[in-house]
């Protein structure tokens, strides 16, 4: 089983979105999927009341409880494991970096957001395992992304080079418990979340969807 943790000790970063739009994406590519929800509000836990789909699971669980959901999720037999963090929880956070085999760190283009993510880098990159900064609801036109991912690169981490636009569907689908490729398959918001996940089955070493075709 492979396991993502997505962390920003920032509120309002889109960790959520990111998490859910990434196991709906390995759900959909015919994966057990499983997605922890540290968050105490619960937002991916609501979501996953609202839809009909059994894959992604999503658990609801207190941070102190973190091993043994994961212990769960693997007898399970869970292929790929998200954790979505709260934010302004330093030792939760690092248990949940502890766990990964990949960390991404949600962030928006703006200034604040990018000077708030340095305490983040610092607390995960203790661990030794892999980061990548995702920019988030970047505008969909200009030079917006560039710029931040320029900021970001002096702070000696990755940029994810890909990054999610803000796009009406990355909110629309979450009402109705759905992800941007479900709720318009065609769309960009859909072809962001697609390639986003491609790029974290490349550094999971897991087979992507078009592979899997490949091979059938």
């Amino acid at each position: 089983m492979k396991t993502v943790a997505i962390i920003s000790q920032k509120g309002g970063a889109g960790k959520t979105t990111l998490a859910l739009h990434l196991a709906t994406s390995s759900a959909l590519a015919g994966r057990n999927t499983a997605i922890i929800d540290l968050d105490p509000q619960a937002s991916a836990a609501n979501w996953s009341d609202r839809r009909e789909a059994e894959l992604p699971v999503v658990l609801s669980a207190h941070a102190s409880r973190l091993s043994q959901e994961i212990r769960r999720v693997k007898d399970m037999e869970g292929d790929l494991l998200i954790i979505d963090t709260a934010p302004h929880s330093d030792s939760a956070a690092l248990e949940a970096a502890k766990a990964a085999d990949l960390i991404l760190v949600p962030c928006r283009p703006a200034i604040l957001d990018i000077e708030a993510i340095s305490n983040t880098l610092d607390l995960v990159k203790t661990t030794g395992k892999p980061i990548f900064v995702v920019l988030n609801a970047v505008a969909p036109q200009g030079n917006e992304a560039t710029e931040a991912a320029d900021a970001i690169s002096g702070l000696d981490v990755g940029v994810c080079p890909i990054s999610l636009k803000q796009r009406v569907a990355f909110s629309r689908a979450l009402i109705s418990g759905q992800s941007a490729e479900e709720y318009e398959p065609d769309g960009k918001a859909a072809q962001e979340a697609a390639h986003l996940h491609a790029f974290m089955c490349e550094h999971l070493n897991m087979r992507t969807r078009e592979l899997e075709r490949g091979a059938a």
